[in-house]
C-alpha cells in the first residue's frame, strides 16, 4: 500500500484523452459540500457590508421557546440564565462575558449577535458547528426577549393587559373621563 501508483495533483496523464491532465474538472451543476448558495442574510447575519437590523425569520412563540432551549444549552453556562454574564462556568474561573443588558449590546443589530454566535468574539468560541443557522436566529430572538424583559417598564405593557401584572398601577383613564 505504501508504493501505490498515483498521480500528483495536476500532473500530466495519458489515461484521459482531454488535455492529458490527471485532475478531473467538476461535473457541471455540482456544488461543493458546505457551499450551497442560499439566503445570505439568513446564513451570515449581514446585509451587504453591515449587520442585519432585525431577525430575518418570523418571531413567534415556538421560535422563542426553541431559542430559550438552545440558549439554556449553549449560552447559559457562561452568560447566565438572564444574560448578565454570571453563568456557572464564569463562577468557576472562566473570563466573564459582558451582560446582554448593557447599552452597547442592546444597541447592536440582531445580525451582530448572530455573527458573534457564528464566528466567536474574544474568549467566546464560535458555535457555527454546534448550533444550526435556524437555532442561532432563535437564540438571537430569545436574547432580544431577555433584553426587553430586564429593561421593560409598565409603559411597555399594552394598557389593556396591565391589570394582569399584579400590583401594577391601573391604566390611565381616558382624557375627560371622570373617576370617583
Amino acid at each position: 500500500m505504501h508504493d501505490q501508483p498515483r498521480y500528483k495533483p495536476l500532473a500530466k496523464s495519458t489515461f484521459f484523452d482531454d488535455q492529458q491532465r490527471s485532475a478531473r474538472p467538476r461535473v457541471p451543476g455540482t456544488v461543493a459540500r458546505g457551499h450551497l448558495p442560499g439566503d445570505g442574510t439568513l446564513e451570515t447575519g449581514k446585509v451587504g457590508a453591515g449587520f442585519a437590523a432585525a431577525v430575518p425569520v418570523p418571531i413567534d412563540l415556538p421560535l422563542l421557546k426553541r431559542g430559550q432551549d438552545r440558549y439554556g444549552i449553549h449560552c447559559a453556562p457562561c452568560h447566565g440564565h438572564v444574560g448578565r454574564g454570571d453563568g456557572m462556568i464564569v463562577r468557576r474561573g472562566y473570563r466573564q462575558p459582558p451582560s446582554f443588558h448593557i447599552d452597547r449590546l442592546r444597541a447592536q443589530p440582531a445580525g451582530y449577535l448572530f455573527d458573534v454566535i457564528t464566528v466567536g468574539f474574544g474568549a467566546m468560541p464560535d458555535y457555527a458547528t454546534q448550533v444550526s443557522v435556524g437555532d442561532r436566529w432563535a437564540i438571537v430572538a430569545y436574547v432580544r426577549a431577555l433584553q426587553l424583559s430586564q429593561n421593560a417598564t409598565v409603559a411597555d405593557v399594552p394598557a389593556e393587559r396591565r391589570g394582569e401584572l399584579g400590583g401594577a398601577p391601573p391604566a390611565p383613564a381616558a382624557p375627560g373621563a371622570h373617576t370617583p
